[in-house]
């Protein structure tokens, strides 16, 4: 017996979480495939947001607007859930260096930066925890998401509301049609596929998303720093008492699914330097995140299929980009607004047409 749906959501990572909610908030009537795997890079992030990004000492790109729906997504997600997942809690960024210091001093001064900064420290104001001869810098607006709770959360949702199919997308079975696709008892407007680097072929093979590897370490601290540590590696309080997750590594070569023995002792070197009270490693995992040539979202409708849409490469910052695009792309889907042209798909046409 043939079931109709407005959407059918392929994945249930950050996107395809983030994305449901919306959609059941317009009250559309969906089912979300997936089945999790062990590796997950949603489920193995550390699940860290900030809005200041690399050594270049910049806002995060749209930072207002992200971090704005980032707050209030998460915020009415634990209470439609009943559940906590968003723990807001300020960064703490050692300088390396009296240049990256006097950087940091001039930087507050720019209205973009400065809003997201509590306080700069030129003396060594977390020695006792930190190795930090320079001083460093208090974020705020920074914090973390506990992923694992969040996709679990989502998940008894979806399925206490009957919208959760548990098990693997067979590319094979769907069926496209003019206005609708077909996959096995579903009959929908629509399929979005949130899959991140899986599911690419046959349709959207083309598409320049490339496998990013990560590696983290869980780690035990007796002592626990007043705030997350961020030079270098990050360190981000885990649900568990004493157990915290430091990372990470970024690898576009090495996609093995497996850790490696490389990445613990980078990720060792970088703890080393930073840290001043002991550690003790309790376990290392890996993910593959999705990524893009440009570090832009992928959003959008097939070229020549329009039924067929996708929403990927979220990277790094799935915790902070999910909301926000997810909003933006079930907007569009119902004939609100439209896809901003930096994460529109239409920006690699170009690809396809010599695919």
């Amino acid at each position: 017996m043939i079931e109709e749906r407005d959407y059918i959501i392929v994945g249930q990572g950050l996107a395809g979480s983030a994305l449901a909610l919306k959609l059941l908030e317009q009250g559309k009537k969906i089912t979300v495939i997936d089945l999790p795997a062990e590796n997950n890079c949603s489920r193995v992030a550390a699940g860290l947001y900030n809005p200041i990004t690399g050594m270049g000492i910049v806002e995060t790109w749209l930072a207002k607007e992200i971090f704005a729906e980032l707050n209030h997504f998460y915020r009415a997600a634990e209470k439609k859930l009943a559940a906590q997942f968003l723990f807001p809690q300020s960064l703490y960024r050692p300088f390396q260096s009296a240049q990256e210091q006097n950087n940091w001093m001039a930087k507050t001064a720019d209205k973009g930066v400065s809003q997201f900064v509590e306080k700069v420290y030129t003396n060594q104001h977390y020695a006792n925890m930190v190795k930090n001869p320079f001083g460093g810098i208090l974020l705020g607006q920074s914090g973390y998401l506990d992923t694992t709770a969040f996709l679990s959360a989502v998940q008894q949702h979806l399925i206490s509301n009957g919208c959760y199919s548990a098990e693997k997308f067979e590319i094979d079975k769907l069926v496209i049609e003019p206005q609708t696709v077909l996959y096995k008892n579903l009959k929908a407007e629509k399929i979005i596929f949130c899959t991140g680097v899986d599911t690419l072929h046959p349709y959207f093979h083309w598409l320049p998303i490339r496998k990013l590897k990560g590696e983290t370490l869980a780690i035990e601290l007796t002592n626990h720093p007043e705030t997350i540590l961020s030079k270098g590696v990050y360190i981000v309080p885990t649900a568990k008492q004493n157990l915290f997750r430091a990372g990470a590594t970024y690898s576009l070569t090495d996609v093995s699914p497996a850790v490696t023995i490389e990445a613990t002792e980078e990720l060792t070197a970088k703890l080393d330097s930073l840290l001043n009270i002991p550690y003790k490693i309790v376990n290392q995992q890996w993910g593959i995140r999705p990524t893009t040539i440009d570090r832009r979202p992928i959003l959008g409708a097939h070229p020549k299929y329009s039924n067929l849409i996708i929403f990927n490469g979220l990277g790094t910052k799935g915790v902070s980009l999910a909301p926000y695009f997810a909003k933006q792309l079930a907007n569009w889907l119902v004939g609100q607004g439209e896809i901003q042209r930096e994460v529109n798909i239409n920006r690699f046409k170009p690809l396809y047409s010599r695919s």
